[in-house]
């Protein structure tokens, strides 16, 4: 039996997992809907990638934990915390930063919605909070309150600009709402 290979229940061989690192990997990410290279340590998270190997600094890094969602991203269209997943494990997934929330040179309905109500504030967690609501909206065009502050609840904005979000989003919504009818 090779090094490449290792026993399973009854004689069945199966190839052993490519050992990587500790060294620089090359590896594809798929960014924005572009096929980006980049040569990251295994050990890089998605969120580090993003910022310094493809220089897209709108994913902001708080914590470094995932406890305050400021590194939202989307993958495959879900919310998650870009710090708290490594940039080796998501190289099959779309994955869609701030930058290319919006599809065109305008500004998403979000973040303008998000300016209108002053939900912007410091600024520093909003990249992250808009991709959640961007998200739950992509969902659920017309959330209440309640589902709004669910989606927000695992931010943390230290400026406190969950009123002013919540407001953001329920007049988003009944905008597309008054759009739908």
């Amino acid at each position: 039996m090779s090094d490449k290979t290792h026993k399973t229940g009854k004689d069945q061989t199966k190839p052993a997992a490519e050992i990587l690192g500790p060294g620089a990997v090359s590896m594809v990410l798929n960014v924005n809907g572009v096929s980006q290279s980049i040569d990251v340590e295994p050990r890089t998270t998605l969120a580090e990638a993003l910022r310094t190997s493809l220089n897209l600094t709108g994913t902001k890094v708080a914590c470094n934990h995932g406890a305050c969602s400021a590194c939202t991203v989307w993958l495959d269209d879900l919310p998650v915390a870009a710090c708290s997943v490594l940039a080796i494990e998501v190289t099959s997934q779309k994955i869609t930063t701030i930058e290319g929330l919006s599809e065109t040179d305008h500004l998403h309905p979000v973040q303008k919605a998000f300016i209108e109500h002053d939900a912007v504030q410091c600024g520093f967690c909003t990249p992250g909070i808009v991709m959640s609501c961007a998200a739950l909206l992509a969902h659920n065009p017309h959330p209440d309150a309640a589902e709004i502050e669910v989606a927000i609840s695992g931010h943390l904005c230290r400026c406190g600009t969950y009123p002013h979000v919540i407001q953001a989003m329920l007049s988003l919504a009944n905008k597309q709402e008054g759009n739908h009818e």
